[in-house]
């Protein structure tokens, strides 16, 4: 099974995401903090699953979509794989913010 890590970009991102969101409904910010670890759990069996960040061409990063946010990680290796950040779609992505 893959081991899955998270950068401190990604749980910024995730705070910074939810207390937006608990701004209007601490309920709502509550399911998408768990709809995020939920989706993220589909790489322990398939790490390969999202799909290549087109703005970095690098097949180690990669994606996955979970309605308009972006959850951006990096294959290290078969056994290990780091988010690196989570992306609202609306807003500009700078890839170069995302490497390690």
């Amino acid at each position: 099974m893959v081991e899955i890590e998270y950068t401190i970009q990604a749980i910024n991102d995730i705070n910074h995401i939810l207390e937006f969101i608990q701004r209007d409904s601490e309920r709502y910010a509550k399911i998408q903090g768990l709809r995020f670890f939920e989706r993220i759990e589909i790489l322990k069996t398939h790490p390969l699953s999202g799909t290549i960040v087109p703005e970095t061409n690098d097949p180690s990063i990669r994606e996955l979509i979970m309605g308009s946010y972006r959850i951006i990680y990096q294959v290290i290796s078969a056994s290990r794989i780091v988010i690196l950040a989570i992306h609202h779609s609306s807003r500009l992505f700078k890839s170069e913010s995302i490497l390690l």
